[in-house]
């Protein structure tokens, strides 16, 4: 059997892609697995911001059409890219374990974010971790940062930065978390929803393909990132707003709790709320239960104003509204 597996040509996005390709054939060595490399027109575009440019969507839009269209039989994304809505006639037959879903602050010497000199330049692209660390330390300065990983790194290196922000998934994917960094706790930096996640997605008529992959399938990585992408269906949020959330699972699994927040992108507003359930529940049914409690935070966020931050950054998105008419403090 010969299966083909889309992926970006971006060294993290080969290295994530090779992993799923082992734990596959380590199964059925007899497999055969050829990597489609991609150049994504998010990747195409490396001088302005994503959200100028039309999102995370961009990263994952043309390996989709591979798989439909018959080039691939899978492509195996960051779930984090995975935008709410999936192309119709694409499923996401198996999601693996998943690496530490955490944010990094990367140094010279291992700095926290509390330790920082007043001033000091932050490299991220992420208007998610750029509104938690101002809310902590709005004296710092924030600036785009786009790249692979290791030109993020040597931007670093090379003083363009004073910090830069990392997942830390990619950089222990990669083997480049021996280095000076700090793991922010999820109550510093929220992580985004999916974060340290893979989704491998495929036809849903692709009945051996998926069977095979269901062989790879991490329950307790699927029941949280279930319950995240629950909430970002709820509140119908994109790259555009500064977004967070986060499901864990405790007590051998019979305890599920959830946090999320929304942001805005022209202030210090934050809006955000978790809730848990104690379950004795499995498989599907504890699924459908993931997925309500995601759905129950993100309508908690929604009434307490989220909507109307939503709509702010989708009017800036297009145009209508300036972004930089109000400062974020």
């Amino acid at each position: 059997m010969k299966i083909r597996i889309a992926t970006r040509k971006s060294p993290l996005a080969v290295v994530q892609t090779q992993w799923v390709a082992t734990q596959l054939q380590a199964l059925e060595p007899q497999l055969e697995v050829e990597l489609v490399e991609m150049l994504t027109q998010g990747d195409r575009r490396q001088d302005v911001s994503l959200a100028t440019i039309g999102g995370k969507g961009l990263f994952v839009s043309e390996l989709e059409r591979a798989v439909l269209d018959g080039r691939a039989d899978l492509a195996v994304h960051s779930m984090k890219d995975l935008p709410a809505e999936l192309a119709e006639g694409l499923t996401i037959s198996c999601v693996p374990e998943r690496e530490d879903p955490r944010d990094v602050l990367v140094t010279a010497d291992g700095a926290e974010l509390d330790d920082l000199t007043a001033g000091t330049r932050v490299g991220t692209n992420s208007a998610r971790r750029t509104l938690q660390m101002r809310a902590r330390r709005g004296d710092l300065e924030y600036a785009m940062l786009r790249g692979s990983v290791n030109t993020r790194l040597s931007k670093l290196e090379a003083g363009e930065y004073g910090a830069i922000v990392l997942a830390s998934a990619g950089l222990r994917r990669l083997e480049l978390d021996r280095r000076p960094l700090w793991v922010m706790p999820v109550e510093v930096s929220l992580p985004a929803v999916g974060q340290g996640a893979l989704a491998i997605e495929s036809r849903s008529d692709a009945a051996d393909i998926n069977a095979l992959l269901t062989r790879i399938e991490h329950a307790p990585t699927r029941t949280c990132v279930e319950a995240e992408r629950a909430f970002l269906h709820a509140l119908g949020g994109d790259c555009h707003t500064p977004l967070a959330g986060h499901a864990q699972l405790a007590d051998d699994g019979h305890r599920l709790r959830f946090e999320g927040l929304v942001g805005s992108l022209h202030d210090a507003r934050i809006v955000r709320g978790a809730s848990e359930r104690l379950t004795q529940e499995s498989g599907p049914a504890l699924l459908e239960l993931a997925r309500e409690l995601g759905a129950e935070v993100g309508r908690s966020l929604l009434a307490q104003g989220a909507d109307v931050l939503i709509a702010e950054a989708a009017e800036a998105a297009t145009g209508k509204l300036d972004p930089r008419t109000r400062p974020m403090h």
